[in-house]
């Protein structure tokens, strides 16, 4: 398990872009649950985020595709709506210990 950041750094019930290692990374936070993803859509294999660090629909209840709307969970990345519908963003395992949040990125 690798450091990512403290649990503060990301908004509670918002988002945040990492790299680690030279990999793309991103987690919502929903108070002490963090969910990590790989910055990548399984559509197109492109970055998310419209603008730094947003990750979420406007009402902050799904993750959503900057390029074709699609739509995903949070709490398993599964899509819901758009092109890759039925298909998943890759999770990173992820652990909070003590407000830090680990991560395992050797899973991708």
């Amino acid at each position: 398990m690798q450091f990512l950041c403290e649990l503060g750094d990301i908004p509670d019930y918002g988002s945040k872009g990492f790299s680690l290692q030279g990999l793309n990374l991103f987690a919502v936070r929903q108070k002490e649950r963090v969910h990590v993803y790989h910055n990548s859509c399984p559509h197109m294999g492109i970055p998310l985020e419209w603008v730094e660090d947003r990750f979420l629909d406007l009402d902050g209840e799904l993750i959503q595709c900057s390029t074709h709307g699609a739509l995903f969970t949070i709490h398993d990345g599964l899509c819901v709506a758009g092109p890759c519908s039925g298909r998943s963003l890759t999770a990173i395992p992820a652990e909070l210990r003590q407000q830090q949040v680990w991560v395992d990125a050797s899973a991708l």
